[in-house]
């Protein structure tokens, strides 16, 4: 090896040596101790005992509430969040003029500057009996229940998360080529043939980013099923805070944390298939 090429391997080594430490340290680590505590039992007084089973993964089925809940309402809670963030991010990155744009998303941005809980405990005071209830009460519309439902939580994932879907498909907008829209105008194709095989087709990685990283988050998502469902609709989050904290059944916790691990893997994978096969792009970036 000549000795210049070994400089050059032995500097990107030391340059890659600081993030590489911080992801053995404080993400393989943590995850292979959460994959020894899933093969472990609980012990009698609670937390982790050694052994090697499968039991924990053959009692999965006992949560299936939580993963139906979490199944069902984080791919329609972001699917939710695409159909108002497209619309939004369209408009900044191809109709607004280019002076206004940075303003529009600091708008957008400026929610992110409150807590989550904040924000999320005004929505139980909008949804609650002394919000939006109370007002329809004054036209007749008596006995509406908005908090503590299925409804009210997917109100608070479009709310908590939809800036993070119009990030990226703004970004996937706004470096989109006009000319191709041009060209596409010239050619005789319609505004709605333009927008379904140009435009949407090219901004592609952005929505399965937005996508991809809405479901993700909302797969371990807590605090909104836990204030805005009051109980009645658990996610997983919800489940391994019970099994971790109060009933302190940490090897079952563990098997479902590396489950909901490996259905995160398995969005990505989807995401990046659909991606690459729709739009031609290679991979989904996440940044």
């Amino acid at each position: 090896m000549q000795p210049s090429a070994f400089r050059h391997k032995l500097l990107t080594a030391l340059l890659l040596a600081p993030a590489t430490a911080w992801l053995v340290v404080f993400l393989v680590l943590p995850f292979v101790a959460i994959v020894v505590f899933s093969v472990g039992e609980r012990a009698p007084e609670g937390g982790y005992q050694a052994a090697l089973t499968i039991a924990q993964y053959a009692n999965l089925p006992a949560r299936a509430t939580a993963f139906w809940n979490t199944l069902i309402l984080a791919p329609v809670g972001a699917f939710a969040c695409l159909l108002v963030a497209y619309p939004v991010a369209y408009y900044i990155a191809l109709q607004v003029p280019e002076r206004w744009r940075l303003i529009l998303l600091a708008l957008i941005v400026i929610p992110f500057w409150t807590s989550l809980l904040i924000r999320t405990y005004a929505w139980m005071y909008i949804l609650g009996g002394r919000g939006i209830p109370a007002l329809l009460s004054y036209v007749g519309i008596e006995d509406l229940r908005l908090i503590n439902t299925p409804g009210a939580v997917l109100l608070g994932i479009v709310y908590g998360y939809l800036p993070l879907m119009i990030l990226p498909i703004y970004v996937s907008l706004e470096r989109l080529d006009r000319r191709l829209l041009e060209a596409s105008a010239d050619l005789g194709a319609t505004p709605l043939s333009t927008f379904f095989g140009v435009t949407l087709r090219l901004s592609l990685p952005g929505v399965m980013t937005g996508f991809s990283l809405v479901m993700i988050l909302l797969l371990g998502e807590y605090l909104i099923p836990t204030l805005l469902g009051g109980g009645k609709v658990f996610f997983i989050g919800n489940a391994l805070v019970d099994l971790f904290l109060q009933s302190r059944n940490w090897p079952f916790g563990s098997a479902i944390a590396v489950t909901l691990v490996l259905v995160s893997v398995v969005v990505l994978v989807i995401a990046n298939r659909v991606s690459a096969r729709y739009s031609g792009a290679r991979q989904v970036d996440l940044i």
